[in-house]
């Protein structure tokens, strides 16, 4: 029987390796070789000076990269939750680390930026990288969070960290590397590629599920929701998983707006020289988020984490939105960074919801299914891109009110007299 201890080691493991998969967040910071940058050192942007490098595809053409990546990274996550009966874990961590060298040897492989190029970009990193990092992904949380019965809140929430922490770590060193002359762009993510590939390889030797007959400690702050396993077919069935499917897709809108365009926003509060660093800010806060929510979840239950949900991201749009009215950008950088925060609770809050609103025994394939949230959300930012900053954030009120209503309505299915 595999020791209870060496779940932390599981957990360490699991943290390290979506680390590195998020790389899939960087896209914003690593997609520069294809704007027409060409790298050289110097003392300039990421201490790097620009000419033309010939490849230089339009805002649009990377933009739909992103969509394309996010739609296979939810896509592949919900078809590795569908296989998990029939393939290990270890199986599908080793499908997904080819898949991911693959992608980036494509990806480091482009030359010009005509449809050929396109072709690689979008073949490369959107469908098979983005596949790749899905399955990872839905493996990972899956299977390490089984281990964590009793503090499903803290494990979801620092793997949900780790993953979020990449783009402002892994992203800004590739960038430094793309203007080292001897190492330049195509190395850097053929060998990014390797590297996060290899460290999948290796992890796919430990992460899995923990035997049936081990025992975990009992939760003793707050009293689990006892509810029956839900397939996803009788979860998709029932009204509280479309309820929670939309206020997901809200929160998330709310996060990834301020997140994708925090430069500019920052920027439009007058803070246009230390914009980048505040930016910067913005991501650290949705990496404290995520385990900030986890603990909370574990120490307060389900209700109370409701209430704070909806409560932080309401307070952190009205904020932003009053500073830009007032012209006050104190109020506005709190607000900015609270949204960010706010984002972090979302991969964290959804997958705790759950486990614990249907259970632990088909979570890998239900967390996958509502994770599907970010399809309809990664829209939101293009949608309100030409949109004037206090516009903008008075639709995000709005549509943080409305998550409250949903919010509030959502309650257990099973044993309403517990306490949640």
């Amino acid at each position: 029987m595999t020791h209870l201890k060496t779940r932390w080691f599981r957990l360490a493991l699991g943290v390290i390796t979506l680390f590195f998969a998020g790389i899939i967040y960087a896209w914003s910071i690593i997609n520069l070789p294809f704007c027409g940058y060409h790298f050289i050192e110097g003392t300039n942007y990421f201490g790097l000076c620009f000419c033309d490098s010939g490849i230089n595809f339009s805002s649009q053409e990377l933009s739909l990269n992103f969509t394309i990546t996010m739609c296979f990274f939810c896509i592949s996550g919900f078809v590795s939750g569908l296989l998990d009966k029939k393939l290990s874990p270890r199986i599908r961590l080793i499908a997904s680390a080819i898949l991911l060298v693959a992608g980036f040897a494509i990806t480091s492989s482009i030359q010009t930026d005509d449809i050929s190029g396109l072709l690689k970009l979008y073949l490369g990193y959107g469908v098979m990288a983005g596949t790749g990092i899905g399955i990872v992904y839905n493996v990972v949380i899956s299977k390490t969070n089984a281990w964590f019965p009793d503090k499903a809140g803290i494990s979801s929430g620092a793997l949900m960290m780790g993953f979020g922490f990449t783009a402002l770590v892994l992203g800004n060193f590739m960038v430094k590397l793309f203007g080292i002359k001897s190492i330049g762009w195509q190395k850097t993510y053929l060998g990014f590629g390797i590297v996060i590939g290899l460290i999948i390889f290796i992890a796919s030797f430990f992460i899995k599920a923990p035997s049936s007959d081990l025992e975990f400690p009992v939760k003793e702050k707050a009293k689990e929701i006892q509810t029956k396993d839900y397939t996803t077919v009788e979860m998709a069935k029932t009204f509280t998983f479309w309820k929670l499917f939309v206020f997901f897709i809200l929160l998330a809108a709310v996060g990834s707006t301020a997140i994708g365009g925090a430069k500019g926003q920052f920027s439009a509060l007058g803070i246009t020289e230390k914009a980048g660093l505040f930016a910067s800010l913005v991501t650290i806060c949705n990496g404290f988020g995520r385990i900030a929510s986890g603990a909370f979840f574990d120490a307060f239950g389900l209700r109370k984490t409701q209430y704070l949900t909806s409560g932080v991201v309401i307070l952190a749009t009205a904020l932003t939105c009053i500073g830009y009215i007032t012209d006050i950008s104190i109020l506005g950088v709190v607000g900015l960074l609270l949204c960010g925060f706010s984002y972090g609770f979302c991969p964290t809050a959804s997958s705790a919801f759950v486990g614990a609103l249907f259970g632990k025994k088909h979570f890998g394939l239900n967390f996958s299914t509502l994770n599907l949230i970010l399809v309809p959300a990664s829209f939101v930012p293009t949608l309100l891109s030409g949109v004037d900053s206090t516009v903008k954030f008075g639709i995000l009120i709005a549509c943080s009110i409305v998550g409250l209503v949903i919010n509030l309505s959502i309650k257990p299915l099973k044993n309403k007299n517990k306490e949640v």
